[in-house]
C-alpha cells in the first residue's frame, strides 16, 4: 500500500490533552494505549511517522505567567512536561511492538536521545516512530512551532494537527451550532482570520517552506488513515487558492 500513500512521511502534532482521561489532566494509560493503536494502524500502511506532543495535560505556562512567573522558566517547565508525555507514548507504542525513539531538544541522556536531525531521519528510514520532545529547546516558542520546524527538518510531506474536532471552523463548534467547517484554507487566510489552526509563527514557517498543514479529528477512527491515502478529510491549509 506504500505506493498509494499521498503522504509517505508525516509529522503528527498532538496536544498533551490527547493523553489525558476524562478528568482532563495528567496521563491516562488507557488514552495512551488508544493513541498508540491508531499510530500502529497507520504504520501498517508504510508511512514514516514522527510525533511532536504538547504538555497541556501537565502544565500550562499561561497560569504561571498570570501569577508573575518568569516566561522563560514557565516555557522550560512546559518543555520538560512534553518529554514526560513522549516517554508515556513511547511506552504505549513499544508495548504493542512499535519500535520507538524519543529525542529531546534539551539533553537528558538518561531518558532520551539528544535531537540530531540526521539520526531522526535514519530512525524513520528504519521504520521506527520518532517522538520529538522538549519543543525547540528554546523558550518563547510553542510546540506548534516546534512541530513545523521539525517537520521541515525531517522532510515531512505534511504536518498533521490532530484535534478533537473535524477540522477548522469559523467559530467554536461546541459553542456555536452554526459554525462553518472549512475544507480548505490558504496560509494567509488562516493567519488573517485568526483561526485556531496553529500559532502564526508555525503557520508562517509552513508558508515560507510550502509545507501543507492538515487539521483532522484524531478520534475519528478512519480519518487519519483516509487522509494518508489521499481522501479529502479535515481541513487542508496550503498555498493554493480557496474554492
Amino acid at each position: 500500500m506504500a505506493n498509494k500513500l499521498k503522504y509517505p512521511r508525516v509529522l503528527l502534532k498532538l496536544g498533551g490533552e490527547a493523553l489525558s482521561g476524562p478528568q482532563g489532566f495528567g496521563v491516562d494509560p488507557v488514552q495512551a494505549d488508544d493513541i498508540a493503536k491508531r499510530i500502529a494502524e497507520i504504520k501498517e500502511t508504510g508511512v514514516d511517522v514522527a510525533i511532536v506532543i504538547g504538555a497541556g495535560n501537565l502544565w500550562r505556562g499561561r497560569r504561571g505567567l498570570e501569577h508573575g512567573m518568569d516566561r522563560a522558566t514557565a516555557d522550560y517547565m512546559g518543555m520538560l512536561a512534553t518529554v514526560m508525555n513522549a516517554l508515556a507514548l513511547m511506552d504505549a507504542l513499544e508495548r504493542i511492538n512499535i519500535v520507538t525513539r524519543v529525542q529531546s531538544a534539551i539533553e537528558m541522556p538518561s531518558v532520551a536521545e539528544p535531537y540530531i536531525r540526521r539520526r531522526a531521519i535514519r530512525h524513520l528510514e528504519k521504520g521506527r516512530v520518532v517522538i520529538l520532545g522538549a519543543g525547540t529547546g528554546n523558550p518563547y516558542f510553542s510546540t506548534d512551532t516546534a512541530a513545523a520546524l521539525r517537520a521541515m527538518e525531517i522532510s515531512a510531506d505534511v504536518l498533521i494537527k490532530a484535534t478533537k474536532v473535524d477540522g477548522v471552523y469559523d467559530s467554536d463548534p461546541e459553542i456555536n451550532p452554526d459554525a462553518v467547517l472549512f475544507d480548505h484554507l490558504t496560509y494567509m487566510d488562516a493567519i488573517n482570520r485568526r483561526l485556531e489552526v496553529m500559532d502564526s509563527t508555525a503557520i508562517s514557517l509552513c508558508m515560507d517552506n510550502d509545507l501543507p498543514i492538515l487539521v483532522l479529528n484524531l478520534w475519528s477512527r478512519e480519518d487519519l488513515h483516509d487522509a494518508l491515502c489521499g481522501k479529502e478529510v479535515g481541513t487542508l491549509v496550503d498555498s493554493g487558492s480557496m474554492d
